[in-house]
């Protein structure tokens, strides 16, 4: 905490009573801390990992690197193929961030729904707890749910992978959520290890025209009540909630609603505020993840370019990591105030000074690679206003 409080510039006894109260969660892996929640800047996450159509271990460890490198605070492994321990242990080795998992993919993979038993995602929880993992995504999707889901009028029922896992398993064995069931066993193995619970979204809109409905707001009403059991157990909680497409008329009134239901620290995956923006969706979803962030949201997924077209690239997750971080620094702009830096790089952007105005830009290479080698801009030439009034200024 006295590590957090000093980075993130909060009291540490403020720190102390937001964590308390469940309004903030640290996430640790060995030395490295990552604080989200009540007064803290806001946090991005990177989602990787194999797919069972595209196994390539060389290239999610170098996507883990790559989002470290370019300041991701937590990566997520979401691998469904090859060998998946193995991979998230090259991934371990290569990275320092926190680490999130979501134990029903590798269940899914290895024992197929139609073997799946509650035994082997219990199994599965205990021994990612075990190599050292920072958080886990469960979904706590109900039978009760799942038959509204039946007459809902939704473009999309359900687009949530680790939600539809947990559901198909339910109905196949014609059972209720094992994860509720089993909850305050899975309670007890996170809290040996403090790893952080984020409660997953299983029904969130897959379109802007599936807005926010009656079953989504039970799911976010379902979450509230879980994460104060899991906080009077001492487990650290995150709430997932209004991932994927939202109209952005909606953006900062779903925020704030489900910080009202539940104020905890929000996860959010974009949102996308547009469905047309497919191979640029890294760039719809910053606009919306900058709306989200403005509005009360901690901690934000980003979104690659690949995003509904196939497993991202090196060079996706970095674009992708980029947008979200100029997403998450005008999110606290408008949650707190314009940064300082900003400031700085303005000051040197007016006087012309083009290495300062780099110092303090979000990511340096590309405005490198753009700026003047020979100190002339060749945007305004000799008609530059910057320069025009200065001179004029200095003479009077």
């Amino acid at each position: 905490m006295k590590k957090i409080a000093k980075t993130e510039n909060v009291a540490p006894v403020v720190l102390k009573d937001n964590i308390a109260e469940g309004k903030t969660v640290i996430m640790a892996r060995s030395n490295h801390l990552c604080g989200i929640g009540c007064r803290l800047t806001t946090k991005i996450n990177v989602n990787i990992g194999t797919s069972s159509a595209s196994i390539h271990k060389e290239k999610e460890v170098e996507k883990a690197r790559v989002a470290e490198a370019y300041g991701a605070d937590t990566i997520t492994d979401l691998s469904m193929g090859g060998d998946i321990t193995g991979i998230r242990k090259q991934i371990q080795s290569n990275t320092s961030v926190p680490l999130t998992t979501v134990p029903i993919y590798q269940c899914v993979a290895e024992h197929s729904l139609n073997n799946l038993t509650a035994g082997d995602l219990l199994a599965q929880i205990e021994e990612q707890v075990k190599e050292g993992i920072s958080s886990i995504v469960l979904h706590f999707i109900t039978p009760q749910l799942l038959q509204q889901l039946k007459t809902s009028n939704r473009v999309f029922a359900m687009v949530s992978k680790g939600g539809s896992f947990t559901s198909l398993y339910m109905i196949k064995n014609n059972t209720t959520n094992p994860y509720l069931e089993h909850f305050d066993e899975i309670l007890q193995i996170l809290k040996e290890k403090d790893v952080v619970l984020s409660l997953g979204n299983t029904l969130r809109s897959g379109c802007v025209h599936d807005t926010p409905d009656e079953i989504q707001k039970q799911e976010i009403e379902l979450n509230a009540a879980l994460a104060k059991r899991a906080n009077d157990s001492c487990v650290q909680v995150i709430i997932e909630g209004m991932g994927g497409h939202i109209a952005p008329a909606l953006i900062t009134k779903h925020v704030r609603y489900q910080k009202q239901i539940a104020n905890r620290p929000l996860f959010v995956s974009g949102p996308l505020p547009t469905d047309i923006a497919i191979g640029y969706d890294h760039i719809a979803a910053s606009i919306g993840a900058a709306m989200a962030s403005g509005a009360g949201a901690d901690y934000l997924c980003m979104i690659t370019p690949a995003e509904h077209l196939c497993l991202p690239d090196v060079e996706h997750i970095k674009e992708g990591l980029i947008a979200f971080k100029i997403a998450a620094h005008i999110g606290d702009s408008i949650k707190y105030s314009p940064s300082d830096s900003d400031k700085q790089l303005a000051i040197h952007r007016s006087q012309l000074d083009w290495g300062q105005q780099l110092s303090y830009a979000i990511e340096p290479q590309r405005p490198r690679q753009l700026c003047p080698k020979d100190g002339k801009c060749t945007m305004c030439g000799k008609y530059c206003a910057v320069k025009t009034m200065k001179n004029y200024l200095e003479q009077t």
